[in-house]
């Protein structure tokens, strides 16, 4: 029997892999390198200058984010259609794609599986409602929407080969994330001075008011510094420099990457309580869950109880991109069971 053809349909903000910041891009490149060290007959739908070694299907050149001359959404209605014009030569199309993407699901009879990578809006919301039976997964228990035809919660996997374990780590105090109120930089700012720690700051500004309102005037290059994005090469020195990961967003985190890349390195993570954190940090193992600044600042006391092995291990078997991958072959085996129940 001949592999099952997928169509894996990335974002095309960013490179997939993305050269820095990507989350989305990062797990379509995850998946689609993934299947296809497994056999599956795999096609990227990507920006034009993505690395993969399944067949690269690419109409736009550059992510529209490194790229001003690209509008977004001209990028975006030129990708999407290609893989639903398409759709015949698939098994099954596999969409990164968020809402925009479900509305071409049934158009075509190839199935159609959405990895719902977080509800950004209530303002999106009536989307998924009218493509409410479709078939999606989330990547999280906690990020569910009722009423959704799910068929899996598949947690993200990386690549473990990227981030190499550390045994000691240093002395600082990281955050690595978007600059945005949602992921609570200015309470990690809080934890740095309250406890006397250096804090280094890395991500992209997605906030400007935010950043220069709460972040720049504590920034003295001293006790707090700020370096910006970084690629895997920089996240790995920033790991090394490490004591914990401060994590402490203010609203339900649907996945985290961050959190399973600094535990596959050895750093243990200290996160809020809310959201997917609790699926992806065990609590007193691979770090602390807390509810306010002041929890954390005590957190950091009992850093040394958490065995570094474990965090590495924990990633290995439950968020490495060999575990993800079997679990889509499950989804996706699903989803041919009920879609040929449909027909």
């Amino acid at each position: 029997m001949p592999p099952k053809r997928v169509a894996v349909l990335a974002p095309v903000a960013w490179r997939t892999p993305p050269r820095q910041y990507g989350a989305w891009e990062t797990v379509a490149s995850n998946i689609a390198e993934g299947l296809a060290a497994r056999g599956w007959d795999v096609t990227l739908f990507a920006t034009g200058d993505s690395i993969t070694k399944a067949r690269l299907r690419a109409v736009v050149d550059h992510g529209y984010e490194e790229d001003c001359s690209i509008d977004p959404k001209v990028a975006e209605y030129l990708h999407i259609p290609e893989v639903f014009e398409r759709a015949a030569e698939f098994d099954i199309i596999h969409s990164h794609y968020d809402f925009m993407a479900l509305t071409y699901s049934r158009l075509v009879k190839t199935p159609v599986l959405t990895t719902v990578h977080g509800f950004s809006s209530p303002k999106i919301m009536p989307v998924y409602r009218k493509y409410r039976d479709g078939y999606f997964v989330s990547i999280s228990d906690s990020d569910r929407a009722s009423g959704l035809n799910y068929v899996a919660t598949v947690y993200n996997g990386i690549d473990l080969s990227l981030y190499p374990f550390n045994a000691t780590g240093g002395d600082d105090l990281v955050f690595l994330g978007r600059i945005h109120p949602d992921k609570g930089v200015h309470l990690a700012i809080e934890v740095a001075r309250r406890s006397g720690r250096r804090l280094i700051v890395a991500g992209i500004i997605q906030d400007r008011a935010y950043f220069e309102e709460q972040v720049k005037p504590h920034v003295d290059d001293k006790d707090i510094c700020f370096v910006g994005p970084l690629d895997v090469a920089g996240k790995n020195e920033l790991f090394a420099r490490a004591c914990a990961l401060l994590h402490l967003n203010t609203i339900p985190e649907r996945f985290g990457l961050v959190l399973a890349e600094a535990n596959a390195a050895g750093v243990p993570v200290i996160a809020m309580d809310l959201g997917s954190c609790r699926e992806v940090i065990e609590d007193g193992q691979t770090g602390f869950l807390v509810d306010n600044v002041s929890e954390a600042v005590c957190a950091l006391e009992r850093l040394s109880d958490i065995d570094r092995t474990k965090c590495r291990q924990r990633v290995q078997r439950c968020f490495s991109i060999e575990t993800m991958v079997r679990g889509y072959e499950r989804a996706y085996a699903t989803v041919f069971e009920l879609n040929a129940k449909r027909r």
